[in-house]
């Protein structure tokens, strides 16, 4: 047997070498990614509410498409149109890792599902109430001066209960430069004190600490959203809130048409920019929909390509779940 062995290598030795080169490229990674057109998430087949309403379109969320950045594919980008290679350092905060960033990601989308949720059940006046909200530490600013850490949960800012971002800001804002607040902050399931301190920005008085919140409620009818393990970030709050209303309410607002769309949304139906809204809507296109509903800050770019690469598909921008809805309604 060893005998062949080397009788096999020493005959195939060449085919073997570039098999390995071949293997070593692909499994070596740079620090880039290569974003590609995405396509559509049918949220039909993910939103399941009880005796919810069927409809006779289709809602979806826009994705970008994201291949690791090995060099056969970081070579294809300068050859296959719409393949653009992104810098890590672009995807990721200066003082994070990409598994922190990741981890970060999952948040963002735990947050809009919760978001989407909210906003479309108070729409569509329908029960739910928060039990309980998370308010976890997703950034940390390199100019921060605390014992904080990512992904702490902060329970108290100078003895006040936080719920959020905005209420973190007020009592930041009532502060003075140099001024350190106590931060009660859940970690490893234990209580403890951290400090931070106040300090002068252009944007005002800050800490440095950003946050993401995310809920536990309970909700009349009851709704099941399923997620996969690979998705992650903000981006299709919008469209999960207009599939959850559409599944709750007698109005069909697809009107048969395939709708898909991107943007952010909070826990009152504000929507917000995203990225990557160059290949979400190549994506959308290529998957034949009819309507692509953006956030008002995204319009002018997708309107540049949709015009760039004369694209067929009608686009529509919106501030507000209100406003997609009523765009919807009277198509």
């Amino acid at each position: 047997m060893i005998q062949y062995l080397k009788s096999f290598i020493k005959e195939y030795y060449k085919f073997l070498i570039v098999l390995l080169a071949i293997f070593l490229l692909f499994r070596i990674e740079l620090p880039y990614k290569v974003y590609t057109p995405g396509g559509m998430i049918d949220l039909g087949s993910r939103i399941k509410v009880d005796d919810g309403y069927e409809s006779d379109g289709k809602l979806g969320m826009a994705y970008v498409s994201v291949v690791n950045g090995s060099i056969p594919f970081l070579l294809a980008s300068y050859i296959i149109p719409n393949w653009d290679i992104v810098s890590d350092d672009l995807i990721k905060y200066d003082n994070q890792t990409m598994k922190e960033a990741m981890q970060i990601d999952k948040l963002a989308m735990e947050e809009a599902v919760n978001n989407a949720t909210l906003s479309a059940y108070h729409k569509a006046n329908k029960d739910i109430l928060v039990t309980n909200q998370y308010v976890h530490v997703t950034y940390i600013d390199k100019e921060a001066q605390t014992d904080v850490k990512l992904f702490d949960i902060i329970l108290e800012i100078d003895g006040v209960s936080i719920n959020n971002l905005d209420e973190m800001r007020a009592i930041v804002e009532n502060q003075k430069e140099g001024d350190k607040v106590s931060l009660k902050i859940l970690r490893d399931n234990k209580e403890i004190t951290k400090e931070a301190t106040v300090y002068n920005t252009s944007a005002g008085l800050k800490i440095g600490i950003g946050v993401t919140t995310t809920y536990e409620y309970t909700e009349t009818p009851k709704i099941e959203i399923k997620t996969k393990a690979a998705e992650s970030g903000p981006s299709g709050g919008l469209m999960m809130s207009l599939a959850i209303y559409n599944a709750l309410t007698e109005e069909d607002i697809t009107k048969g048409k395939k709708i898909i769309g991107t943007g952010t949304i909070d826990a009152k139906g504000n929507v917000g920019s995203i990225g990557g809204v160059k290949y979400k809507l190549l994506g959308a296109v290529n998957k034949k929909c009819d309507i692509f509903l953006v956030p008002k800050d995204n319009y002018e770019e997708a309107n540049e390509v949709k015009n760039e690469k004369n694209l067929n598909i009608e686009l529509i921008s919106v501030n507000t779940l209100d406003e997609a809805i009523d765009v919807l309604k009277n198509m």
